[in-house]
């Protein structure tokens, strides 16, 4: 078997190489095999990879935060998944190899449906999914506000939200993305400006909001607590924008508003929450499999493609596949 490991950071053709692996020895008792079928690069990736991420891990250290494949082998006491059944891999799972070794908690059988488009369930459909049920109660028929719209998590928001009855705002930085974004399901979509409060209270009929969740970051933060309600939560799960947020402390205060930061990978860590995902994925499999819950791809790669399959990456607006099996 074979795996991309990353001995150092920086370019990818300077750190990363493709290594020969001894098979993995047979499951344990909670164990499962995964022969991986296909793995996005993430941008979580990237700046793993580039060692600009949040946290890095020790090296040399084995990439590929999300994927899918089938399973090969299974330990004495997992019941609720067979060979041959398709399941995850776990997030962080280090899903760029040909084959796999891993705990069986919170993983299930996944539908048919488009291998692609599954091997990107495991990550950012989760954060969309817990950003929405987390932090708030919504009720169906509460609006929220979303911004990066067309990545990943916001993209995924608006699917999720729609099937529970909420209603989003989606704010986008490209005007061409308007009408693709209504197609989803976004109830509003609108292209981030400095009136943007007033854009998004003519389009509701609402000035004030009890969740918005925020990517970019920037001066878009700001404006956008200014759309929050009396306790109202903003969550921030990402900076796109790459700038720093001046915020006005005097309206949180006077308004009981609260800000969260939001990572997966802490959420992880919470004892108990690894098993909450079974039932997750029950509800996202479904809509990814059915297409609502779905990104564009731009390339398949072999795993000794990894030079050019992460320069595609860096460059297009879509998911570059890997298909380390192909």
């Amino acid at each position: 078997m074979k795996g991309l490991q990353l001995t150092g950071y920086g370019a990818p053709a300077d750190v990363l190489k493709l290594v020969e692996l001894p098979d993995p020895s047979p499951p344990g008792a909670n164990e499962i095999i995964i022969d991986v079928e296909a793995s996005p690069i993430e941008p979580t990736d990237q700046y793993i990879i580039a060692g600009i991420y949040g946290e890095l891990p020790p090296l040399p250290h084995f990439v590929g935060c999300t994927g899918v494949g089938r399973v090969a082998a299974v330990g004495p006491n997992v019941k609720h998944l067979k060979v041959g059944d398709r399941t995850l891999v776990p997030i962080n799972g280090k899903a760029w190899v040909t084959r796999l070794k891993t705990d069986a908690s919170g993983l299930r059988p996944l539908p048919d449906g488009d291998v692609n488009q599954l091997s990107m369930l495991g990550m950012n459909p989760v954060t969309a999914l817990l950003l929405l049920t987390d932090f708030v109660t919504l009720k169906p028929g509460d609006w929220l506000i979303s911004t990066a719209a067309n990545s990943a998590v916001g993209r995924a928001i608006i699917p999720i939200a729609k099937g529970r009855g909420y209603r989003t705002v989606n704010l986008v930085r490209r005007p061409e993305l308007v009408d693709e974004l209504k197609a989803l399901g976004g109830d509003v979509v609108l292209v981030d400006s400095p009136d943007l409060p007033a854009r998004i209270a003519k389009a509701t009929g609402l000035s004030k909001f009890p969740l918005v969740l925020d990517g970019v970051g920037g001066a878009t933060t700001q404006r956008l607590l200014d759309r929050l309600g009396l306790y109202g939560k903003l969550v921030i799960w990402s900076g796109m924008s790459g700038e720093l947020s001046p915020i006005n402390n005097v309206p949180i205060i006077f308004n009981g508003q609260s800000l969260h930061g939001f990572w997966i990978m802490n959420w992880l860590k919470v004892p108990g929450n690894v098993e909450r995902l079974e039932g997750m994925y029950a509800e996202l499999a479904p809509l990814v499999a059915s297409g609502a819950i779905a990104l564009p791809t731009v390339g398949e790669f072999g795993l000794d493609q990894y030079v050019e399959a992460l320069a595609l990456a860096s460059k297009l607006r879509g998911k570059v596949i890997f298909r380390p099996n192909r």
